[in-house]
């Protein structure tokens, strides 16, 4: 069976590799680690095909260690048994280089079974993953590995692995192949960063051009036709699921309706509703708040729309309900508030409650001063009198900060004119 065109184009040396410039580029630091012709333990985070499998096979060709590959979805402990055995043996003279891909899989016991090696340098570690390694990785081995971040491939770098594919399709089918500009723009756009998704979705569409007279014109008529909406990387339990997440939040808190219209259509694209109606409900309290509390029930009530019509309806409601987030006046006093009050609380200031907050029950021989002495506000003017509510060592503290917006100073005020601050 033929091998696929990302394998056949997989590049062999870095100079071939397509982005990571903030790594592999003349004195960067990576690059420099490389050049010094020592490899330390090393884990290569980030998004799938972007090069890290790739980097970690042309290390591993360029050395003098005996080179095992292990996949962590499919290896067992016995397998990591198996190569520790091959320590100091003649087989391994000068120490083993252990590539393991995808070293999330792996669980902490199975981790700690090389970590001995690791310390006494008899392993060389070098690890791929597509997870934050703070949250999957085993502390002990990250503490003893350098971590580098590969990012997401631009348009302009996958462009260049696309133009050396079909230079290799040409020499495999004898054929003329034509990929004009704008069919090799959409293909790296469509591929959002990953090159073996570019790879791949552009040996399809060789796959679907007839051949006429020994050419074969790749159309955009072609690839639109072949796009769906499953090349959108996504992954819902992964980085890109709290980055897309984190980045519709953090639009709408900075009142740009543009990019938060954006990244919710990222996230419904990808079909993820619960966490697009989650997210806009939290960021309408924690972001808008006060400032203009009458937005809470109003989102509230685009996401119950959403959640009853369903997709692809549902990203009408939550359209209106972004936008006016976006554009509503922003205030997270109530959100500092109670953190900083569940701050307190956390680190042990829980105190006894005044007396006259208190259930009424009975007063024990040792309360001199007997009664419940609560004050009951409507029985006052302007339904207020001054009364102590919190508990005593705690009586000068302020929570709540008003921000300064029209309706918060609206409230500000009046109660500053009640209590005749």
């Amino acid at each position: 069976m033929s091998a696929p065109l990302s394998d056949k184009i997989r590049p062999t040396s870095i100079e071939d590799m397509v982005g990571q410039e903030h790594l592999l580029g003349n004195g960067k630091l990576l690059r420099n680690i490389i050049d010094s012709g020592t490899l330390p333990n090393m884990i290569f985070y980030g998004p799938a095909g972007v090069g890290k499998t790739t980097l970690a096979k042309i290390l591993a060709n360029n050395t003098s260690k005996k080179l095992f590959k292990l996949n962590a979805t499919t290896a067992s402990t016995s397998d990591i048994k198996d190569i520790i055995a091959q320590i100091d043996t003649f087989t391994a003279p000068n120490g083993i280089l252990l590539y393991l891909d995808e070293i999330q899989y792996f669980n902490k016991k199975q981790q700690q079974t090389i970590l001995e090696f690791i310390e006494n340098g008899k392993i060389t570690l070098i690890a791929s993953t597509t997870e934050n390694p703070a949250f999957y990785i085993y502390n002990a081995i990250l503490s003893r590995s350098v971590i580098f971040e590969f990012k997401a491939v631009s348009v302009d770098e996958i462009k260049k692995a696309l133009v050396r594919a079909v230079k290799i399709i040409e020499k495999e089918e004898k054929v003329k192949i034509i990929a004009a500009d704008d069919v090799l723009n959409y293909i790296s756009t469509l591929a959002a960063g990953d090159v073996r998704r570019a790879i791949n979705f552009l040996e399809l569409c060789d796959l679907s051009t007839p051949i006429e007279n020994k050419v074969k014109e790749i159309s955009i008529e072609t690839a639109t036709q072949l796009n769906f909406s499953g090349n959108i990387r996504y992954d819902k339990t992964g980085d890109e699921h709290y980055d897309t997440l984190s980045a519709f939040q953090k639009s709408m808190r900075g009142s740009d309706p543009d990019a938060a219209i954006y990244y919710l259509a990222r996230l419904l694209s990808s079909g993820d509703l619960i966490s697009a109606c989650r997210r806009l409900m939290v960021c309408a309290c924690e972001d808008v708040g006060l400032a203009y509390p009458q937005i809470i029930p109003i989102v509230n009530s685009c996401v119950n729309i959403a959640m009853q019509v369903g997709l692809p309806e549902a990203r009408i409601p939550l359209a209106d309900a972004v936008i006016m987030v976006c554009l509503s006046p922003k205030s997270n006093s109530a959100y500092v508030a109670i953190n900083n009050a569940m701050s307190d609380i956390s680190s042990g200031k829980v105190f006894p409650f005044p007396r006259q907050l208190q259930n009424k029950h009975y007063d024990g021989s040792d309360i001199k001063n007997k009664g419940q002495f609560y004050l009951y506000p409507h029985d006052f003017k302007n339904h207020w009198v001054a009364q102590q509510y919190l508990p005593k060592e705690l009586k000068n503290i302020q929570y709540y900060i008003p921000s300064q917006n029209k309706t918060e100073e609206a409230f500000n005020s009046y109660w500053n004119k009640i209590k005749k601050i």
